[in-house]
């Protein structure tokens, strides 16, 4: 494999200013770079006017040259053999342009970088033996080029900082550097040479890097490193060094060369994401055990304030934040209370006119962060089912900020807290007495009872509901009315999208109906911790009576109706307790209302087995026990049958 290169000059004195230039006590620029030259193991040749007049010592081995002398007059057609099509190659190169040309002669391609001055030309060329490929570069220089400049410029006009380096001075200072080098750098040549080539590292240069580059000098070897250099402007930049020993034919080193590319590009990029992998896997190793945590909170608390202060106390363990704290708004003052807070955040709430985060989550319904005063403040909304039960803010000390992964995840637990909180609100409305009893008019048509009471031309009485296993609610109305026959309410039902209308009774006065599918309201409400007392619908008016727990957020359940159901009106708010019956209460009650051969009929059946299957003894039997005919037994046996359920259903 044969390096080698040849450079295209341009005429004879352009840009040759110090070409004849001799530079004592070993800091002469082309002196020093001659003598680098001419001990580099590459070939290196000049050719002027179809000569080539130049040669270093493995140039003259590599091509034959028969001469101890660097000049000459050889033919490079004699040395090459698709010289004619290189040279015709190099001719329809356009300057600022690449060719590839591939050669038929030789087992190698040629690639052609022209500029305006000259031609630059890689040669790959391929070893039959081992296949290995290299790369040649060729550069041509024309008539009247001094050997000393010829080498001078090939190295001054790399396209990477090359410096050479004197280790027989003092502190082994520079004594070349080229013009790529000072570009990188903005160090002119004078302010260089005679220093070291450390005068580029910083404070933020790495040690270990700085010493890898020593110990490769102490020991004669060549060593690549990435470190942080400094411009003469102070700005820093990303150097891949590479510094190699020169040597003598005694194979004493006499200077070391170096080649610097900055990589200031590559190195932020690959530094960045090194970042990022490391803040990712912080990330998720913290996260995965402030969920599972969080997770576990919401499923074991009993209370909602018991999970508030939980979730509190488990974010404020983690180190990256300095605590959390849960509000809820004051329905009376407008201002955030604090319900629950854990760690270093305030505990006095926000003022309802206060220009905070906290606030704006709630305006807005969407996690807000803002840093106040070196706090960083991170406010997540608590929603579940369009029911705002608070907000969950978590704080950072130091202007550290939160960033977009982590705002996912705070606002995936603040909708895990949401959803406990609704559990726990609506558990609350079958345990507690204290409510309030909201009466609302709703006059959108997408009720459903409202919507078929229009089409059919009736009124509709709320009964009661059915939850099926598909989570769908099924609620039973009593339809009343002139037209309200089963005929006409499945016709008016066949109208009306999504609804499903099945008629279970069918009176001279009244059906008993189902509707299930079209607008659940019923179950809409139920998954918001409401219960529903009543509903009445006639002339597409709908009248709504709900129950919700006073510890409830009153004021969000009722937005909630009214966003969902526009023109809805309040008619009143009333708060009061449920009246409660004790089981002795209840049995009393019932036994008041039935006879004496209703409740003996009951009380027998029940006692005997009449209720089981098979039975273990007959209406005859029991009739006898009684004194009275076995359809008598029956009438008294089906009344108080009927009174039970009155009782149990609370229908009057």
């Amino acid at each position: 494999m044969i390096p080698v290169v040849l450079r295209m000059m341009p005429p004879e004195g352009l840009g040759m200013e110090h070409a004849d230039t001799e530079y004592e006590g070993g800091g002469g620029r082309p002196t020093a770079a001659a003598s680098a030259l001419e001990t580099v193991v590459d070939p290196v040749v000049a050719v002027a006017d179809g000569t080539i007049t130049y040669a270093n010592e493995a140039a003259r081995d590599a091509f034959g040259l028969s001469t101890d002398e660097r000049t000459g007059h050889w033919d490079p057609a004699t040395v090459f053999e698709s010289w004619s099509q290189l040279e015709a190659a190099i001719g329809e190169t356009t300057v600022g342009t690449v060719r590839t040309s591939v050669l038929e002669d030789e087992q190698y391609n040629a690639r052609i970088h022209r500029s305006a001055d000259g031609a630059t030309i890689t040669f790959e060329h391929s070893d039959r033996e081992t296949g290995e490929t290299s790369r040649v570069t060729n550069e041509f220089t024309p008539i009247g080029e001094s050997d000393r400049a010829v080498k001078d410029r090939a190295i001054n006009e790399a396209p990477v900082g090359i410096t050479i380096s004197d280790p027989d001075l003092e502190d082994n200072p520079l004594v070349y550097v080229n013009d790529a080098y000072r570009d990188m750098t903005g160090y002119s040549f004078d302010e260089v040479v005679g220093r070291n080539c450390r005068f580029l590292q910083g404070e933020d240069s790495s040690e270990d890097a700085i010493a890898e580059m020593a110990a490769a000098i102490d020991e004669d070897r060549p060593v690549t490193v990435e470190l942080k250099n400094y411009r003469k402007d102070g700005t820093a930049f990303w150097n891949e060094v590479t510094i190699a020993p020169v040597r003598d034919d005694e194979d004493t080193v006499t200077h070391y060369v170096g080649f610097q590319n900055e990589v200031t590009a590559r190195k932020e990029a690959e530094l960045e994401l090194e970042r990022r992998t490391a803040e990712l896997e912080y990330i998720l190793d913290r996260v995965e055990g402030l969920i599972q945590d969080v997770t576990d909170v919401v499923a074991g608390s009993t209370t909602r304030s018991e999970l508030e202060a939980e979730v509190c106390d488990r974010i404020a363990m983690e180190s990256a934040y300095d605590g959390a704290w849960i509000g809820e708004r004051n329905p009376a003052t407008g201002s955030i209370d604090v319900r629950a807070s854990a760690g270093g955040c305030p505990e006095t709430g926000v003022p309802a006119d206060a220009d905070h985060p906290t606030a704006a989550t709630l305006a807005e319904d969407a996690a807000t962060t803002e840093t106040r005063e070196g706090v960083t403040h991170a406010s997540f909304p608590l929603t579940y089912n369009d029911i705002e039960y608070g907000v969950l803010t978590v704080c950072a000390g130091d202007g550290r900020a939160i960033n977009e992964r982590e705002t996912v995840i705070l606002s995936a637990l603040a909708r895990a807290v949401a959803s406990g909180v609704n559990a726990r609100e609506t558990s609350r409305v079958l345990e507690t007495d204290a409510v309030v009893a909201v009466e609302l008019t709703l006059t959108d048509s997408a009720v459903a009872s409202a919507a078929l009471s229009d089409a059919a031309d009736c009124r509709l009485e709320y009964r009661r509901s059915v939850h099926r296993t598909d989570d769908e609610t099924a609620s039973l109305f009593t339809v009343t009315g002139p037209d309200a026959t089963a005929a006409d309410l499945t016709a008016a039902a066949d109208e009306i999208p999504d609804l499903d209308c099945r008629i279970l009774v069918e009176r001279d006065d009244e059906c008993l109906v189902e509707l299930s599918g079209g607008d659940d309201l019923v179950g809409w409400l139920s998954e918001r911790g409401v219960r529903t007392q009543s509903i009445e619908s006639e002339d597409g008016h709908t009248d709504l009576t709900l129950e919700i727990p006073r510890s409830a957020n009153v004021r969000s359940v009722v937005e909630a109706v009214e966003d969902r159901y526009p023109g809805t009106d309040i008619v009143s708010f009333q708060q009061r307790d449920r009246d409660r019956e004790t089981r002795q209460e209840f049995a009393a009650r019932l036994e008041r209302d039935l006879t004496e051969r209703q409740f003996a009929a009951l009380q027998r059946a029940y006692l005997s087995g009449y209720f089981e299957w098979p039975r273990p003894t007959t209406g005859e039997e029991l009739a006898q026990s009684m004194g009275v005919s076995r359809p008598t037994f029956h009438e008294h046996l089906r009344t108080a049958e009927s009174k039970l359920c009155q009782a149990f259903f609370g229908d009057e």
